[in-house]
């Protein structure tokens, strides 16, 4: 990659200098934080000239590097477009006479919102994503849920990627929204079941979930009922619906602690009832049954999780008894429950399986799969008293299929299997899994895909995703995009590293607050056992992560820059340490739980200053890195990979490119079209060709 005809922008250093804990700590590019962000992510418009000029540099300066690839982002866009089925549509879900369903037309960006008839018929259209769309340069659905009485929808929508959502209310009957809309709020809705009132989430002007009201139709937002607010900002509060639908649960928590309650949604004016007190350390999820609930918690050192029940009337921890053990190293992943069945997903080395109890006699029997490596996926149906559970099975080689499963007679029905226009040979290519062994003798699992024609060796090129946090697991799915990596070549490796719960929760907690960089030395031990193993070598790893991931990536181009030929960074969590001392951003404080709290802990100040990859750039080379940023983005803030790109160019002996590129139009998740979308994922696969000189420059 030659960028030596293009100049990059080098940003003006302005020292800003703030002591903790008699350390002192300099941030020479603080002044790319807009002082009035909570703003700008309301109107993009209002953000400070010369940032946004030093922005618009930055992606000048990414268009100019990246301009060899023009052609082959063209091809692959094509490629990729090639492989979705334009007009797909979702397997109806069944609820009363009707079943519900998305789908998309020919050409369309975002989806139209419908339904059938329960035993079929002519889908009807409610919502049609393209045309509200056109009014603003961003639109991404939030939430859509019909009410009890199937009269109404109410529905919310996000149009500047700053993830607040307006919620209203459409008519099945006339087509038209009611006058009801609910600004700043978190997207979903759970209805009372007389469908004249419903719950939501409002986000407050730091872009946190506190609070909940109640919403009467007809009334204005102003009058709403606040029936629940959280006491602790570092918590953040949710609604939905209990699994018989008879309560809306109010679920609220951090990373280490959860609290629930429960509100009866046939009395209007209900108030919210406590399950058990909030302990820390303790998280519970609550699920109902008659007159019982069923709780998947990791209370009594069950870190793995275990299941308990408890008599509604008297749901405190005193009166939970055991149903489902824990038994270690066999993650409890989430639980479905149904008027007869009990169904959970559970994660053993890094591989999912279904098991399903019948609740009668409590006779178990689980769902079986032939592949080597595979994810399952639960989906959540609108029926508590039915039979059918349904599930999405994939693999990196199998496209997505979606089977209904009558639990009692253990009849297993394909209802779609994700079509690939383009065409797509699964026999074409190789899954494997690897264990490398990390630093203190951990065995961290690869999961593994090429073409089957393909021998891999020194020469050959490998793109190694990472995450490693919050204990999200990264499943070996199916991924049609990453087929154009592949069929040029490419081994497309997933690192299941600590700080996922890809191995139980167990594997989150080793990799996550005061041991943390077991997530970074994963990836790395991952990285050498690659190129051991000749899969690849040194210096032909492209290594990719985003958000969390995204600060992976920091962390090892500051470790081990030598090993990668280069680095995508989408949506960055870079600059970690100052983030984390800044308690007025919309996830710090729900954040310490995950990575410490360098304010009052100077143990965490000290831990966290030791990898935050903004705060570890060295006087080193480094590899071509490409970071990707969203202007509105309230998860990873615009200015955190842009501070980190200008302390790169800054510190860097060699190597390089470095490039930044912000969507100015966007927020954390990028563009939200379905094609539009594709456009970046060509930039990033276009970048790794580039850097191992697959494409000329």
């Amino acid at each position: 990659m030659d960028s030596s005809l293009q100049t990059p922008p080098l940003a003006p250093k302005r020292p800003l200098v703030r002591t903790f804990h008699g350390i002192a700590l300099a941030d020479d590019y603080a002044w790319l934080k807009d002082a009035n962000w909570q703003q700008v992510l309301r109107d993009p418009s209002l953000l400070d000239p010369a940032i946004r000029a030093y922005l618009e540099a930055e992606n000048h300066y990414a268009e100019a590097v990246l301009r060899p690839t023009e052609a082959l982002r063209k091809i692959l866009v094509a490629e990729m477009r090639g492989r979705i089925k334009e007009d797909d549509s979702s397997v109806p879900q069944p609820d009363g006479p009707f079943a519900y369903l998305s789908r998309y037309r020919d050409g369309g960006q975002h989806p139209l919102i419908g339904r059938t008839p329960r035993d079929g018929g002519d889908a009807t259209t409610l919502l049609d994503g393209d045309a509200l769309a056109t009014s603003s340069a961003y639109f991404k659905f939030g939430g859509t849920r019909h009410s009890p009485d199937h009269r109404l929808e109410a529905w919310s929508a996000d149009v500047r990627g700053s993830e607040y959502y307006t919620v209203r209310v459409r008519s099945w009957q006339t087509g038209e929204d009611l006058g009801d809309v609910l600004e700043q709020t978190s997207g979903g809705v759970v209805w009372g079941l007389d469908s004249t009132f419903f719950y939501y989430v409002g986000v407050d002007e730091n872009h946190r979930p506190l609070k909940v009201y109640r919403h009467r139709l007809g009334s204005a937002q102003r009058d709403d009922v606040l029936v629940y607010e959280e006491p602790n900002v570092g918590w953040f509060a949710r609604v939905e619906e209990s699994a018989s639908g008879r309560y809306c649960v109010i679920a609220t928590g951090d990373h280490d602690t959860s609290e629930n309650w429960l509100i009866d949604l046939s009395q209007p004016d209900a108030v919210p009832r406590l399950v058990t007190a909030r302990e820390t350390g303790i998280r519970y999820g609550v699920y109902d049954r008659g007159d019982e609930l069923f709780i998947h918690t990791n209370d009594g050192d069950a870190i793995d999780y275990r299941i308990a029940t408890a008599p509604i009337a008297s749901p405190e921890r005193s009166h939970w008894r055991p149903l489902i053990p824990h038994r270690p190293g066999v993650y409890i992943v989430s639980v479905a429950l149904y008027a007869g069945y009990l169904v959970r997903l559970e994660r053993a080395n890094a591989l999912p399986a279904i098991v399903i109890r019948r609740l009668a006699d409590g006779s178990e029997h689980s769902i079986e799969f032939d592949e080597a490596a595979y994810s399952l996926d639960i989906i959540d149906g609108y029926e508590f008293n039915t039979t059918w559970l349904r599930f999405a099975y994939s693999s990196m080689t199998t496209p997505a299929e979606t089977y209904d499963y009558e639990m009692a007679s253990r009849q297993r029905i394909l209802r779609k299997r994700q079509a690939i226009p383009s065409g797509h040979d699964p026999a074409a290519y190789v899954t494997r899994r690897l264990l490398a062994t990390a630093h203190d003798g951990a065995e961290v699992p690869v999961s593994i895909l090429h073409r089957r024609d393909v021998a891999p060796g020194e020469m050959t090129p490998l793109l190694l995703y990472g995450y490693g946090s919050y204990g999200m697991a990264m499943p070996a799915s199916f991924a049609a995009n990453r087929l154009s990596l592949v069929d040029r070549g490419f081994v497309y490796a997933i690192a299941h590293i600590r700080g996922g719960a890809d191995k139980g929760w167990g594997w989150y907690l080793d990799g996550k607050r005061e041991k943390k960089t077991n997530t970074f030395a994963d990836f790395e031990a991952v990285a050498r056992t690659l190129i051991a193993e000749r899969y690849t070598a040194a210096g032909r790893i492209v290594a990719h992560g985003g958000s969390a991931g995204g600060m992976l990536m920091g962390a090892i181009a500051n470790r081990a820059p030598e090993l990668f030929a280069g680095i995508i960074a989408e949506v960055p969590f870079v600059d970690v340490l100052n983030t984390m001392l800044d308690d007025t951003l919309p996830l710090t404080p729900p954040e310490w739980p995950e990575w410490g709290n360098p304010i009052t802990d100077e143990a965490a100040f000290r831990y966290i200053a030791s990898y935050s990859p903004y705060d570890n750039v060295a006087a080193q080379r480094y590899p071509a890195i490409l970071a990707m940023a969203g202007l509105t983005d309230p998860r990873v803030t615009y200015w955190e990979p842009a501070k980190w790109i200008a302390r790169l160019r800054a510190t860097m002996t060699g190597g390089g490119p470095i490039v930044l590129r912000t969507n100015m139009g966007a927020g954390h998740g990028g563009a939200a079209g379905r094609f539009d979308r594709l456009s970046e994922v060509a930039i990033a696969y276009a970048f790794a060709l580039q850097v191992v000189k697959q494409i000329p420059g």
